[in-house]
């Protein structure tokens, strides 16, 4: 998720947000053919709608995910996105952010109940796969959800939250930030070491997407079930940007057998792209600060997003691209370590050509096969690995409550 950010913590995520180019060509569609589990850990519909709220399980004129496209894609468990953004972090208001999404999806399944199916753990997931309809699950993107209080990991485990990616766009009560300069913790801070086992502890998967590097190791010294990089790509093809992972990252998480997650967004999948939001980060600032009060109301910055757009067009990443980050990642990993978390209504304008909605998934599906994987290896990629992590967070947490005291 991208939008509503710091621009000093997140440079380069605040204009995925503006309007669709008119001069992009649609990658031919490819069928499905087959039943396959597809599995997408990071999907944005929550604080879409809290934007801007449409009616998801009919066909919708704006956003990247709706029912009748989910249905054309073959998408059978999409994670929703219980997004905290960064400047609603404090302690007493951050928490009711979270529970505000929740009550959202709650409703996306009540207005819906023969498409939708809110599960909240493997074998819900398969149950609503089985009885035809999509699975939601909800997963908190910003650790700062849970506050000060160790309790609120239980808490939030009760109301359907099964993953949390441990921060966003600052340093938070629980861990640094990729996109923060200020590293206040150094990693995990005390109170973050105790978070990851309560998570272990209830059964919720620990997501390492976002967090800087030191949080990432200190996270899998310290995690007793494999972790998840929820929505994160290669850094090897974007260079210095922190956001995505090193092959050492990505090395060490298949080691111990977690899952890391594509993003679908240009400038996660190009050193171009991701070059184009640099420079468009400096133009805003420098346009922002020339303005009397440095601060424009939206409607300027919008016309202000839209020339700079139509004098430099957004070099957007291919199907190829993200098939490449795949590549990587098993190379590094093996196919049982990567999947996929678009970001799907969270990078706005930046998606590839080729995989612009839930749609798209079939584009892909053929994409791998044409890369040589097998049937099996693309069922593992498309949802069994995430689903393989998330039993084994199961597991651990039915181990620990078998535990008499």
């Amino acid at each position: 998720m991208t939008r509503r950010l710091s621009f000093v913590a997140v440079p380069l995520m605040f204009f995925f947000m503006a309007a669709c180019s008119e001069t992009q060509q649609d990658a031919p569609r490819v069928v499905v053919t087959e039943p396959m589990l597809i599995v997408d850990t990071h999907i944005d519909v929550p604080y879409r709608l809290e934007e801007h709220y449409e009616d998801v399980s009919n066909a919708t004129e704006k956003g990247d995910f709706d029912y009748p496209r989910a249905v054309a894609g073959g998408l059978n468990v999409a994670f929703m996105s219980v997004y905290v953004p960064a400047e609603m972090q404090d302690p007493g208001a951050a928490k009711p952010v979270a529970e505000k999404l929740i009550r959202l999806v709650r409703g996306i399944e009540s207005s819906a109940p023969e498409k939708f199916s809110l599960a909240n753990s493997t074998a819900q997931v398969m149950d609503s796969v089985a009885r035809g309809k999509i699975a939601m699950v909800m997963g908190m993107e910003n650790g700062a959800g849970l506050e000060d209080d160790l309790a609120n990991v239980a808490y939030f485990h009760a109301q359907g939250i099964r993953y949390v990616t441990l921060t966003h766009g600052k340093a938070n009560l629980i861990a640094d930030s990729s996109y923060d300069m200020e590293r206040p913790w150094g990693g995990l801070s005390p109170y973050g070491r105790e978070v990851v086992k309560e998570m272990n502890r209830v059964g919720i998967m620990v997501d390492v997407s976002h967090v800087s590097d030191e949080t990432f190791y200190q996270v899998m010294d310290l995690a007793a079930v494999p972790v998840i990089a929820s929505h994160s790509s290669a850094r090897y093809f974007t260079p210095g940007f922190e956001r995505n992972m090193s092959d050492d990252m990505i090395r060490r998480l298949a080691r111990d057998g977690g899952v890391i997650q594509i993003n679908f967004g240009s400038s996660f999948l190009t050193g171009v792209a991701n070059q184009w939001f640099v420079d468009m980060l400096k133009e805003r600032t420098a346009w922002t600060q020339a303005r009397q009060d440095g601060q424009p109301d939206s409607e300027e910055l919008e016309a202000f997003v839209n020339e700079y757009r139509e004098t430099n067009p957004m070099p957007y990443a291919s199907l190829d691209d993200v098939l490449d980050h795949i590549d990587h990642a098993v190379g590094l990993g093996s196919v049982d370590n990567v999947g996929i978390g678009s970001d799907f209504d969270g990078v706005g304008d930046s998606l590839p050509v080729g995989l612009k909605d839930v749609s798209d998934y079939p584009n892909l599906i053929a994409g791998l096969r044409t890369r040589g994987y097998s049937d099996e290896d693309i069922r593992k990629i498309m949802g069994g690995n995430l689903m393989r992590v998330w039993r084994m967070a199961e597991d651990y947490a039915d181990g620990i409550r078998a535990i008499p005291n």
